[in-house]
Order: C-alpha cells, then structure tokens, then sequence
C-alpha cells in the first residue's frame, strides 16, 4: 500500500460547526462574533455552506446548516483524493457520499469527515484579541466516542492523519497533535457511556472565566465546569468548550499536564 503520509499528506484542516439550518442565522451572528470573523456568502442547495473569515491569515472554520441537532466535523484537504479515499477505506472508513474532486465519509465508529482538494492555504488565523487584554482561539475538535469502539477510532485517525499521538494525564483522553502551521488539533475522548460517536469544538482562553463571560453577554449559556475546561452551549442550543490552555501554544498556562495537553508521544 501507498504510504498515506507521503502521498495524501494533510495540507489544511477545516472545524466545521454544525447546526440546526433553521437556525443557522443565531448560530452565523454567535460565531462570527465570538470568533472576530466575518461571514462568507452562503453557499449550496439550501444555503447551508458558509466559511468564517478571519481578519488576516487563512480560515479555518465553516458553518453548515444541517438536519437535525448538529456538532462538529472535520474536512481534510489532501494532496492526492483517490489515493486519501483509497487509504481511509483501508483503514475502515466507508464512503458516504463521493463527489468528482472531493467525498465525504464515516469513520469506523460513525463520525463524519470529508476529505477535500488543497486550495493553497498556509497560514492560520490570528488569535481573537478581548478588550480585557484576553484572548482566545478555537483550535481543536474533540472526537466523543463510546467505550466499546474508542481504541478501533483512536488507531482510525491516527494512522489517517499521521500526526503524533499523545497520551494524557486523564485516561479518557488521547490528542493527535497536527505538524506546525496546521490550526486545528484532534482531542479523543472516551466516553463513559454507550452511543455513536459525536463531536465538538473547543476554545483555547487565556482566561477562561473572562471569555466565559464575553460568550455569556454573546448568548451563550454555562453547562458546567471540570478542572481544565468550560462546557458552554451556543445561542442555537449546540455544546462547545473553552479550555485553559494558551491561545499561541495550545498548552496549559502552567505547564501542568492536563486531558486537552497530554506531553508525551506514545508510538
């Protein structure tokens, strides 16, 4: 087999935010602030595509209007389509739907992706700079999978990716660390309870009770708190959180080690 990394390597990852397409106006108006970007013209059928445009830099980030109650996906833009297609079936992924230049797919535990063309992006967006002197990046895509299919997942998208995989302080969690200049990282989590696999987005914050607050005035509402991180829902009712850690370098603040910072490689 063709080595994936070689041939298909990943040039650009996307954050897709999924919501609910009736409500794709709140969450555009939540997220465009909350991300200092501008919108996009809507694109697709039903207007369901836009990209977050950043200030400077390339974006990362798209919103899609969807059936039901949403989350989160990621889009790959890869070198070589058929050879990323061929390899990610190898690995145990299915394709859902193919088109002429790009697919979207299904992992083994039932997460959505799609892998797309490279259109030339290199460079990430700046990070969003509060008033307070805060900051704060939305950086990763946190992968919710159920205890019975989480190693067969883990082992999916790391060979898919490539990247280093990290294991962390908390069991639940495994990170899959992109190479340097790509924006967005991939958090594992192991769920304590049976499902198909979910996602979400995560915020870096300097700190995270001042952007709490900001997201709060914005129209978000609190859910809860653990050690290292904030579960927050947008105005539209989708779950996301805002994480310690720094904005520039994606680790804790302290250097302590922590379930969205594991340090150590594991081969």
């Amino acid at each position: 087999m063709t080595n994936y990394v070689e041939v298909t390597l990943i040039r650009w990852i996307w954050a897709f935010i999924d919501r609910p397409l009736e409500r794709f106006d709140r969450a555009a108006a939540f997220w465009t602030t909350v991300t200092d970007s501008r919108l996009s013209t809507r694109r697709g059928s039903d207007d369901e595509f836009a990209t977050l445009l950043p200030r400077s830099g390339h974006s990362s980030l798209k919103l899609q209007g969807v059936r039901g109650p949403g989350g989160a996906h990621l889009d790959l833009d890869v070198n070589d389509i058929p050879a990323a297609i061929d390899e990610a079936r190898g690995l145990g992924a299915t394709v859902v739907t193919p088109h002429s230049d790009w697919a979207v797919m299904r992992s083994p535990g039932g997460q959505l992706f799609c892998l797309t063309p490279w259109e030339g992006a290199t460079s990430p967006p700046p990070l969003v700079e509060h008033s307070d002197a805060t900051s704060s990046r939305l950086d990763q895509v946190c992968l919710d999978v159920a205890p019975a299919g989480y190693e067969v997942e883990k082992a999916f998208w790391t060979a898919l990716t490539g990247w280093e995989l990290h294991a962390s302080a908390r069991p639940e969690f495994d990170l899959l660390k992109p190479p340097p200049g790509l924006p967005i990282r991939i958090l594992l989590q192991r769920l304590g309870n049976a499902g198909a696999v979910s996602a979400h987005v995560d915020l870096a914050c300097s700190d995270i009770e001042a952007v709490r607050s900001w997201h709060e005035y914005c129209g978000a509402r609190f859910v809860g708190r653990w050690p290292h991180w904030i579960v927050m829902t947008d105005p539209t009712g989708g779950t996301y959180c805002l994480t310690a850690r720094d904005p520039q370098t994606g680790r804790l603040r302290d250097g302590a080690r922590s379930d969205a910072d594991p340090p150590v490689p594991r081969s």
